[in-house]
């Protein structure tokens, strides 16, 4: 496989097309979790997981399956992070969950981004983020503005 060029990689080498597909999580009950993710997040449903067969079903923010969620396999994830286009969005977004009745944790100033945190019905974490310009995510020298500032609900 030839390396990726300067031009399409990142200081690490990485290729800097590269976006996370997906996320697979074990879930214990699909409708519990399809009402969370369906309703309270508002993704929808992209495939039930037919023709494959096992208890498990796939839900999108787009026209891909962005989460997969199954009740066949454990496994752990810390959380997992849904990144909204501007604040307006994530504003929607967070108003939509608390109209459901799900409880959010807290708000996250962190610079470049600022980010919701709550917890699924399972119990696994998710950030709902979105990122400022990139421009502001640097000081003077070039270096990045990290910060973990809780802010208010309603800052956002």
């Amino acid at each position: 496989m030839p390396a990726a060029s300067a031009a399409s990689a990142g200081s690490n080498g990485s290729p800097t097309a590269v976006r996370v597909g997906h996320v697979h999580l074990h879930v214990s009950d699909l409708g519990r979790a399809l009402a969370f993710y369906r309703d309270g997040l508002g993704f929808h449903l992209t495939s039930d997981g037919r023709p494959l067969g096992p208890p498990m079903a796939f839900v999108a923010a787009g026209d891909y399956h962005h989460q997969a969620l199954n009740t066949f396999k454990p496994s752990g994830l810390y959380h997992v992070a849904f990144n909204y286009p501007d604040r307006r969005e994530l504003s929607r977004a967070v108003a939509r969950v608390i109209e459901r009745g799900y409880a959010i944790d807290h708000a996250t100033d962190h610079g470049g981004t600022v980010a919701v945190y709550l917890e699924d019905p399972d119990g696994n974490g998710i950030e709902l983020s979105y990122d400022r310009p990139r421009a502001t995510w640097f000081d003077a020298n070039g270096n990045p503005i990290l910060r973990n500032d809780r802010i208010d609900l309603e800052a956002i």
